[in-house]
C-alpha cells in the first residue's frame, strides 16, 4: 500500500476518525526491533546523532548531580519519562525511509512543526508527570532512605547490594506507577500525531487503548525498553548512542503495526 506524501499528512484535526487499534501477537516486539535495526543501518548518521544527544544528556545529569544522587535518580528517571518526546526525530527518520525519502537530519529537527500545538500539549502532560515524579522521588528518599548519604557510585553500590530493601521496594514501586502511566499515554501517541496530525487527547486515548487491547505485546515491549535502557546506562551511557535510536525506530514500527491505516476519505 502506498504511503501518503507530506501534503497528505497535514489534514485538519477536526473530523479525523478515531484511530483503529489492531491486535498483535506478544512476539511482535522482536519484529519491531528487527525493523528498527534495519532503519538504523539505513540511516546511521542522523540516527546516531540522536543517540549521542541521549547519551550526552544522561552523562551531563550524572556529572552535574554526582553528589546529589537523590536528584540524579529522579532526573534520570524523568529523562526516560520524556524519552518518547525526545525521539520525534527518530520517528521521522523511519517515516522518511518508509516513503523512500532521503535520510536527512535537518528535516527531522523541525518535524515538531507539523503538529506543534498538539505536540506541545503532550509535552506539557509529560512535563507535569515528570515534575510530580521528581517530587515523589524526593519524598520517598526523605521518608525511607536511612543509610549514610554517599555519592552516586556509592548509591548504586547500595542498590546492587540490596541494602535498605524497604526503600528500594517503595522507590521502584512508585517509579513503576509513573512509568506505567507514561507508557500507556505515549506508546503510539507521538507517531500518531506526527503521521496523521491527530489531536493530543485522541492520540493518548488511542495509546491507552493499544495497551489495553494488547497487554502481552505491550508488556514484552516495555521489558525490552527497560532492559535496553538499563544496558545503556550500565555501559556508562555509551550504549545509549545505539540503543536509544534502536528503540526510537522500533517504536515507529510498533505504531505502524498496532494502529490500522486510515480508511480512504
Amino acid at each position: 500500500m502506498s504511503q501518503p506524501n507530506d501534503s497528505q499528512l497535514q489534514p485538519e484535526a477536526e473530523g479525523l476518525p478515531f484511530p483503529s487499534v489492531r491486535d498483535v501477537p506478544a512476539t511482535s516486539p522482536l519484529r519491531w526491533l528487527a525493523r528498527g535495526f534495519s532503519d538504523l543501518r539505513a540511516c546511521p548518521i542522523p540516527s546516531l546523532f540522536y543517540g549521542f544527544c541521549f547519551a550526552g544528556m544522561g552523562l551531563l545529569i550524572t556529572l552535574v548531580f554526582e553528589h546529589a544522587y537523590e536528584y540524579t535518580s529522579a532526573l534520570t528517571s524523568g529523562f526516560l519519562l520524556l524519552g518518547p518526546f525526545l525521539a520525534m526525530g527518530l520517528y521521522e527518520l523511519s517515516r522518511r525511509k518508509e516513503l523512500g525519502e532521503p535520510c536527512a537530519l535537518l528535516p527531522t529537527l523541525m518535524v515538531w512543526k507539523r503538529n506543534a500545538g498538539n505536540l506541545g500539549i503532550f509535552a506539557v502532560v509529560l512535563g507535569v508527570i515528570f515534575l510530580v515524579w521528581a517530587r515523589a522521588s524526593l519524598i520517598v528518599f526523605a521518608l525511607f532512605y536511612t543509610s549514610e548519604l554517599p555519592n552516586l557510585s556509592g548509591f548504586l553500590e547500595q542498590i546492587l547490594a540490596m541494602e535498605n530493601l524497604e526503600f528500594l521496594l517503595v522507590y521502584f514501586g512508585v517509579g513503576l506507577l509513573f512509568a506505567t502511566i507514561v507508557f500507556a499515554v505515549s506508546v503510539v501517541s507521538i507517531p500518531l500525531m506526527l503521521d496523521r496530525n491527530q489531536d493530543a487527547i485522541t492520540a493518548m486515548l488511542a495509546s491507552i487503548g493499544a495497551l489495553a487491547r494488547n497487554p502481552g505485546a505491550m508488556l514484552v515491549w516495555a521489558a525490552f525498553i527497560v532492559g535496553l535502557t538499563v544496558l545503556g546506562f550500565l555501559t556508562f551511557h555509551v550504549g545509549l548512542v545505539v540503543l536509544m535510536p534502536l528503540i526510537g525506530h522500533a517504536t515507529w514500527h510498533a505504531y505502524r503495526d498496532i494502529v490500522a491505516p486510515e480508511a480512504s476519505r
